[in-house]
């Protein structure tokens, strides 16, 4: 099999925990750069060390909040020569919090939802683009979520940002499509990460009880659908994949099973 990704250089926020973290060791294992960026600095430290021992490849990593958009540029701004053009940009920083109704969600939540998911995902898009664009290579690829396609009670705020995502995925490929650069979505349903976790602020039990009675995804299932999306041939544009766990049909239609 062809291995269109040896020697490309990859940038994936959110790298520290879960999809970010299993794209980072596909992404290496067939031989790509990686420049990792997340907020948990020490994680980020003893993945990219590991990556490196492992599979001889360069790493770069620098912690990153993908809201911050100096800091965004200031990174992008400063990657030295080896790193300077990037082949596909991941954005994976994202999460949810609460499970609120809309009008009974705290506005911190809000800000931050709205930030991470929407904001950030344009200020690395803003940043890595153009760059792309001048040397007529590149791969946009957003982790999205069937929440970008479906709405969910309790899920007002991230299923608009998501939404919002799709629609910054659709409209990018189109003011790219004069150029060779492509752009992914990646729609994932449930998935056994921290994502619950994050989602109830802490509470295992509560995280847990999403995933019980079912064989919920992982982040290696999702990440092997990034990697496959980066290695298409270059006339191969996957637009979006929506990810299911088998028993599992929509948003908020589980089979699960009784214990």
């Amino acid at each position: 099999m062809i291995n269109r990704l040896k020697g490309k250089t990859i940038l994936i926020t959110g790298a520290s925990a879960g999809i970010g973290e299993a794209c980072a060791h596909l992404f290496a294992q067939q031989g790509s750069n990686l420049i990792l960026t997340a907020r948990r600095e020490v994680k980020l430290h003893k993945l990219a060390s590991d990556l490196q021992k492992e599979y001889k490849i360069e790493v770069m990593e620098r912690a990153l909040d993908v809201r911050d958009s100096s800091a965004v540029e200031r990174l992008i701004s400063s990657l030295p020569d080896p790193f300077k053009h990037i082949d596909v940009l991941v954005n994976n920083a994202g999460l949810v919090l609460g499970v609120e109704k809309a009008h009974e969600t705290p506005g911190d939540d809000v800000d931050i939802m709205l930030d991470t998911n929407i904001k950030g995902v344009l200020n690395m898009i803003r940043t890595v683009v153009p760059d792309m664009v001048a040397n007529l290579q590149g791969h946009v690829i957003n982790i999205s979520s069937i929440a970008g396609h479906e709405a969910y009670p309790g899920g007002s705020v991230y299923c608009a940002s998501k939404h919002a995502v799709d629609a910054l995925t659709k409209s990018l490929r189109m003011d790219v499509v004069s150029t060779p650069l492509r752009v992914t979505a990646i729609s994932p349903g449930l998935v056994d990460t921290e994502f619950s976790l994050v989602r109830f602020k802490g509470d295992a039990k509560k995280a847990e009880a999403v995933y019980q009675g079912l064989e919920a995804l992982v982040a290696e299932d999702i990440a092997e659908a990034v990697l496959f999306a980066a290695s298409r041939p270059a006339h191969v544009q996957i637009a979006d994949m929506i990810i299911f766990p088998t028993q599992q049909a929509a948003a908020t239609v589980v089979h699960r099973e009784s214990k």
